[in-house]
C-alpha cells in the first residue's frame, strides 16, 4: 500500500530492489475534507508519481463505503456513548489488513506490504509476531496488534528495521518526491480548520453537561459531554486558582463529568473487551501499553471465562485509568502478544 508518504514509498522501492513483482496501491477512503492525514487528493498524486519514478504499476482502490461503515460511523457512535475511540486502529483492522488483503487474494497477489515502522518476527515454534520497529520514536507495533497468524503470513513490513533518518536518506538518493514530506499526524477525516467538535456535531447531537466534584457539587460545565475524555483538564469551566483537577468519570446517563485529583485516576486494574491474540492467550509477565507511544506497564491478564474476549488487566502498581474505547496492547519484550479495548 502506497499512502503517498515517504515510508510506503521506500517500502515499495526496497521490495522492487529485492526482485519482487510490486504493484503500488493507494486507498481512497474518505470523500470529505482532509488536511491533516493520508486521504487527500495530493497524497494519491504523490503515490502515483512515486510509483512512476520506481517503474511500478499503480492502482487506486476505493473503500469509501467500508471506511464509513467500520471507521467513521463507529467513531461518531463511540463519542455519543461516552467512549474515546482510536479510528486508526479500526482502519487497520477492517480496511488495510482485511478488505485490502481480501482484494489482494482475489487479484492473485501473494502479500500486502506497508510502510509501517514495525517488524514481523518468526518464533522457534513457527508462529509469527508483530515486533517493535527499530526506530523507537516512530514505532507503530501498537496499531498493528490485531494481526493474526494468517494475516502475518501475508504481510511485509520492509522498513521496520530502519531508522526514520535512514528512510528519508534513501528516498532522497532515489529522487522520490516524498523524501522530505512531513509525516501524517492526525485523524484523516478531522480537519485542522474545523476540528473534532464540528465533525461530530454534524453527525450526533452534542449535549451540554455539568461538571461535579466527588461530593456531587456542581463546579463547572461543558458544552458537549461527548467531547470530554478521562484525564482531561481543560475546557471544563472550572474556577481558577485551585489545584489542578482532572476528569475522573464521564457519565452519559446523567450527562455529568466528575473531576478529582490526579490520584483519583489511579486504579489497580482495568477491564477490557474484544481481546485478540497473535496466536494464543498470555496471562503473565507482560507489559501493557495504553497509547501509541506510551510507557508499557507491567501487568498480569485475568481472562473472563464467561465472556469471550473479556479480561481484567491487573497492574503490578496502580496506574492511571484508561478511557473507555482506548486500546491496551500486551507485549512480551518487544513482541506483541495481543490487545483489547478498555471498558468501564
Amino acid at each position: 500500500m502506497m499512502s503517498g508518504g515517504v515510508d510506503s514509498s521506500v517500502a515499495a522501492a526496497l521490495l522492487r530492489d529485492e526482485g519482487h513483482d510490486v504493484v503500488g496501491v493507494t486507498l481512497k477512503l474518505w470523500g470529505g475534507e482532509s488536511d491533516s492525514g493520508c486521504c487527500s487528493i495530493s497524497d494519491v498524486d504523490d503515490a502515483r508519481r512515486v510509483a512512476d519514478r520506481l517503474g511500478l504499476d499503480h492502482h487506486t482502490f476505493n473503500f469509501g463505503d467500508a471506511f464509513t461503515e467500520h471507521v467513521v460511523g463507529p467513531y461518531a457512535a463511540d463519542h455519543a456513548a461516552g467512549r474515546t475511540p482510536n479510528p486508526c486502529i479500526e482502519c487497520n483492522r477492517h480496511i488495510k489488513f482485511a478488505a485490502v488483503d481480501e482484494r489482494a487474494r482475489l487479484l492473485g497477489f501473494d502479500a500486502v506490504a506497508t510502510g509501517h515502522h514495525a517488524r514481523i518476527v518468526a518464533l522457534a515454534d513457527g508462529t509469527r509476531r508483530i515486533a517493535r520497529g527499530a526506530d523507537a520514536a516512530k514505532d507503530q507495533s501498537y496499531v498493528l496488534h490485531m494481526l493474526d497468524q494468517d494475516q502475518l503470513s501475508r504481510t511485509l513490513l520492509p522498513i521496520g528495521g530502519m531508522e526514520k533518518t535512514e528512510v528519508r536518506h534513501l528516498a532522497t538518493e532515489l529522487g522520490l518526491r516524498t523524501a522530505s514530506k512531513p509525516d501524517s499526524q492526525d485523524v484523516c477525516f478531522i480537519t485542522r480548520a474545523h476540528g473534532r467538535g464540528s465533525f461530530l456535531g454534524e453527525r450526533i447531537p452534542l449535549t451540554p453537561g455539568r461538571v461535579v466534584d466527588a461530593a456531587g457539587d456542581i463546579v463547572g460545565s461543558v458544552d458537549a459531554v461527548e467531547l470530554v475524555t478521562l484525564g482531561q483538564r481543560r475546557g471544563l469551566g472550572l474556577a481558577g486558582g485551585t489545584a489542578p483537577r482532572y476528569v475522573v468519570d464521564v457519565d452519559r446517563t446523567m450527562d455529568s463529568i466528575t473531576v478529582g485529583d490526579k490520584a483519583d485516576l489511579l486504579v489497580e486494574h482495568q477491564p477490557v473487551a474484544g481481546l485478540t491474540w497473535a496466536d494464543r492467550p498470555v496471562t503473565s509477565d507482560v507489559a501493557v501499553q495504553c497509547s501509541a507511544h506510551g510507557e508499557p506497564w507491567p501487568a498480569t491478564i485475568e481472562l473472563d471465562p464467561d465472556t469471550p474476549g473479556g479480561a481484567t488487566i491487573r497492574w503490578t502498581q496502580p496506574q492511571r485509568r484508561i478511557a473507555p474505547g482506548q486500546t491496551l496492547v500486551a507485549y512480551i519484550g518487544d513482541h506483541v502478544a495481543g490487545g483489547g479495548v478498555a471498558v468501564r
